[in-house]
């Protein structure tokens, strides 16, 4: 990715805004757009390993939690993983809600942490009841945030160029 390219990924992130206006403030574009890309970034980077994972993950279920986070930490060669067997791209047309907030709780816990700072759980119900959360996460589903399309450097410039937009809003 060239240094003028990651302007135009984070308008296409950004243009996510154009869903919600109208069920929201401005000012809560971020709130939703900023958990949603990091989420999307998180499962591209764990695309590679994700099945080792879950099949690793059957295995180490029983052993006591510090154990299996060492484990999966090991497999994904990562500090962080997620054991759900779903994606952005496999949610279901129904239950979308329970759905994303099982993926995201699958997360480890230094992963999942950073959702509740957001208060993810709090946003996927209300994007659920404006009958939004569906179109929200296909959107990102759609974007290729894996790092052999954006390295980490273009990633944080990404995150930068969304994080300037939510502070000008």
């Amino acid at each position: 990715m060239t240094d003028n390219n990651f302007s135009s990924s984070a308008a296409f992130l950004w243009s996510v805004a154009d869903l919600l206006r109208g069920d929201f403030k401005q000012s809560q574009y971020g709130r939703i757009i900023l958990p949603f890309t990091l989420l999307r970034r998180l499962e591209c980077v764990l695309a590679d390993k994700k099945d080792a994972i879950v099949a690793k993950y059957d295995e180490v279920k029983a052993m006591p939690a510090d154990a299996q986070e060492q484990i999966l930490k090991h497999v994904a060669d990562l500090s962080f993983y997620n054991t759900s067997r779903m994606d952005l791209n496999h949610l279901g047309e129904t239950g979308v809600a329970d759905n994303i907030e099982a993926y995201v709780r699958a997360f480890s816990p230094s992963a999942r942490e950073i959702f509740e700072h957001f208060d993810f759980f709090n946003t996927i119900d209300k994007l659920d009841e404006a009958d939004l959360l569906y179109k929200v996460a296909k959107r990102f589903a759609g974007t290729d945030l894996h790092p052999d399309a954006i390295d980490n450097y273009h990633m944080g410039l990404v995150f930068e160029e969304l994080i300037r937009r939510f502070a000008e809003s």
